[in-house]
């Protein structure tokens, strides 16, 4: 998920590609989104749920409540973006590693086999992470570790491929997976009954499937088929029936167009071409991306579903991605103005770290912060309103995860993969 990245070419001109010995842009851009993640969007989603209790109609909090949770079914939060930023990520990142690699003398057999087997210990260590709280091992495969790991390998066989390869690859496979939804034979939801066998109550049905084409409906399609047989091959203790959330192990078919785009906008800043031409290019390109992906939802072709990564979620969220990494490639990387993104920095370059710790540690340290500080300690001493409880507890918590990855920073020591 991380990799040291490395550029080739130095002008000493703002809007030619500078020589910079990391890629800060892509450290701060991975430093935002584990920070979102490890901080849990600062709190902010049960802050608002707070409040909105108290005054349901402030649009104010239904704006930050949306924001940070995900979309229950069509639609694009800010929280919805942090999975494909990750897999954006590690496209981007493959440019520059394995074109370090390359540079050392490394055959493609033997980068062949690292991608591999990187893929197979990422998709272990999801399986692992998620397993920590269970009472025997839990067999899913939507947590983000393990579909960047069913796809990484796949992406590996088309790096170094040219941009029409690569381009012509991405539409086959949002295709593919179109024509498997399409053709799927299944009668979707009944919005007048739901399906709570499903876990569809009529409710959710009406208010989140009534403009969606029975092919997407929630755990009536073709990735919740594959997954009540592919996910009951392995022992557990009750037979799957269905994912409460709707997300399926078929994700990460489309997300690996995710990450192709990813590794497209990595070659591109990787090479010799202006910063100009390398800005223009990420953000037309996202401009691009974002109505493409709004265009096929709003005429009814392909909704914009995150939970089960639609190739109109491919496009759009590809989009985004590329604004943001534009954004901050022109700010850090070019413009050069850096110092407000060690913040970032510190935990972009220890990732897998920050993610293993957030995973593990979060409610053993808010027991920690309990006992040794105090039992109001997340009241702040009875000094704030309960309903910010919990936008304090979360900002504390991931404080103390921040500094976890600054003594490892400031120690050189960084986890990879």
């Amino acid at each position: 998920m991380q990799d040291r990245s490395t550029t080739e070419t130095e002008s000493p001109h703002p809007l030619q590609s500078p020589r910079i010995e990391r890629l800060l842009s892509l450290d701060a851009y991975r430093g935002l989104i584990m920070i979102s993640l490890a901080f849990v969007g600062f709190g902010l989603a049960d802050t608002a749920n707070n409040y909105l209790e108290e005054n349901p109609d402030s649009t104010f909090w239904q704006g930050v409540q949306y924001q940070f949770s995900h979309a229950q079914w069509v639609g694009c939060s800010y929280w919805d973006l942090i999975q494909p930023s990750f897999m954006f990520m590690v496209g981007a990142s493959m440019a520059y590693s394995y074109a370090k690699r390359q540079s050392q003398g490394h055959s493609y057999a033997r980068m062949c086999c690292h991608a591999f087997s990187r893929a197979l210990i990422l998709i272990l260590l999801s399986v692992f992470l998620i397993s920590t709280s269970q009472s025997q091992t839990d067999w899913a495969f939507t947590n983000v570790l393990a579909q960047i790991g069913l796809g990484y390998g796949f992406l590996f066989l088309l790096w170094k491929r040219s941009p029409t390869v690569q381009a012509v690859a991405a539409v086959a496979i949002l295709l593919v997976v179109c024509g498997m939804f399409e053709l799927y034979p299944n009668p979707g939801i009944d919005l007048a009954k739901g399906a709570p066998e499903l876990g569809v109550s009529q409710e959710w049905a009406e208010e989140n499937l009534s403009d969606v084409r029975k092919p997407w409906h929630k755990n009536a399609n073709i990735g919740h088929a594959i997954d009540v047989r592919f996910l009951n091959w392995f022992p557990t203790q009750e037979a799957f029936e269905f994912n409460a959330g709707g997300y399926q192990t078929l994700n990460f078919l489309p997300s690996i167009v995710t990450m192709l785009f990813g590794l497209m906008s990595g070659e591109l800043l990787r090479s010799p071409r202006s910063a100009r031409f390398q800005l223009l290019t990420l953000f037309l390109g996202g401009l691009a991306a974002l109505g493409i992906g709004y265009a096929l939802d709003y005429y009814h072709v392909c909704p914009l579903v995150k939970r089960i990564w639609t190739p109109t979620w491919a496009i759009f969220s590809t989009g985004w991605c590329c604004l943001i990494l534009g954004s901050l490639y022109g700010i850090i990387d070019v413009l050069k103005l850096r110092a407000w993104s060690f913040p970032l920095v510190v935990v972009g370059m220890n990732s897998i770290a920050i993610y293993c710790m957030s995973m593990t540690l979060k409610p053993w340290i808010g027991r920690q912060l309990k006992i040794h500080l105090g039992t109001e300690i997340f009241s702040l001493y009875g000094n704030v309103s309960p309903a910010v409880v919990p936008s304090v507890q979360a900002t504390l918590v991931g404080l103390m995860l921040w500094l976890a990855c600054y003594f490892l920073y400031r120690n050189k020591a960084f986890l990879r993969i």
